[in-house]
């Protein structure tokens, strides 16, 4: 969501790495327009996180869903690339809720990267036209969820728990 960043430092970091004997992508942020304007939906006043064609319907409001799954470019790109690699793991770093939301995936891939990151983990509820409820749900053996951090930009040291996180939950050596 644009108007929660904090992912976006993680990334940059995680871009720096090389980690042998892992195939990393890197996406350090799907929704620029709500970045530049500091808003939670896209340019067409959208949640990209309720565009994904699993259990989707129509939302207004903050959780505009949009016009049709898959209506918004951003969504359509992440679909795309998802269906192309079947990712292993997908870690979706939004923010402001400080744990880890787990909603249908391996469980113990997503403890991991709750103890190694200190964030609490949650079982939550699966959320209609999420992209994290759309991949767990639909490509089999993936697993993806959402690390929820704390407000505000996280320090270095934040930073270097969850990237250690990320590579601990993927399996790296």
């Amino acid at each position: 969501h644009g108007n929660e960043t904090g992912g976006i430092a993680i990334a940059h970091a995680l871009e720096r790495l090389s980690p042998r004997g892992l195939d990393l992508w890197i996406v350090p942020d799907l929704n620029p327009d709500g970045v530049a304007a500091g808003t939670r939906q896209n340019a067409h006043g959208v949640d990209l996180n309720r565009n994904f064609p699993w259990r989707w319907r129509p939302m207004s409001g903050v959780y505009e869903s949009g016009p049709r799954p898959l209506s918004e470019r951003e969504a359509r790109i992440a679909h795309a690339l998802i269906l192309r690699l079947h990712p292993h793991l997908t870690v979706w770093f939004h923010q402001h809720l400080n744990m880890v939301w787990a909603s249908g995936g391996d469980r113990r891939i997503e403890k991991v990267f709750a103890r190694v990151s200190g964030l609490p983990y949650h079982p939550m509820p699966q959320l209609a036209g999420s992209a994290i409820s759309w991949q767990n749900n639909t490509l089999h053996r993936t697993t993806a969820f959402a690390a929820e951090l704390p407000a505000g930009e996280p320090s270095a040291a934040a930073v270097k728990r969850y990237v250690a996180a990320v590579l601990a939950a993927a399996g790296a050596p």
